[in-house]
């Protein structure tokens, strides 16, 4: 991933792009400061923590976004539509509604879960399986009602 970034960058720079190079060079310098973090633990940064670094950046984007919609800063709601989407095309497609559904009750099924308290072992799973493509957050609710029901 990396190294698709890092060419996208050198695209962009070569193109004149000032946003996508600004973004983009954010996004390496996050995964610079992860990888930091990391070593000084004696670890590297994984694929999964790469994506889900970028989902964290898309979903700051996303919160800021919302502030600047309901402040009437459409100026800078546009400029970060257009970081997300930049870092969109480095993340792997989401699951749709009826594929999320079908992931839970597969992990529901593969974990034996059959109370809240198995809750943990179903988002575990899906997260092994399906980081960078799921919103963990939404699923958290979704996960809830699957064992509730």
């Amino acid at each position: 991933m990396r190294e698709q970034i890092m060419a996208s960058l050198k695209d962009a720079m070569k193109a004149g792009d000032k946003l996508k190079v600004e973004t983009l060079r954010m996004v390496t310098s996050a995964l610079k400061n992860r990888d930091i973090e990391l070593r000084a633990e004696g670890k590297t940064v994984s694929a999964e923590e790469e994506l889900a670094l970028l989902q964290k950046l898309v979903k700051s984007r996303g919160e800021s976004l919302d502030m600047y919609e309901k402040a009437g800063r459409q100026d800078l709601a546009d400029k970060e539509k257009a970081e997300i989407a930049i870092i969109k095309a480095f993340l792997p497609e989401e699951l749709g509604p009826a594929e999320t559904e079908a992931a839970i009750k597969a992990a529901i099924a593969e974990t034996g879960a059959a109370s809240m308290k198995d809750m943990g072992k179903v988002i575990a799973a899906l997260r092994a399986k399906y980081t960078g493509r799921m919103d963990f957050a939404k699923v958290s609710g979704l996960v809830k009602a699957a064992l509730a029901g």
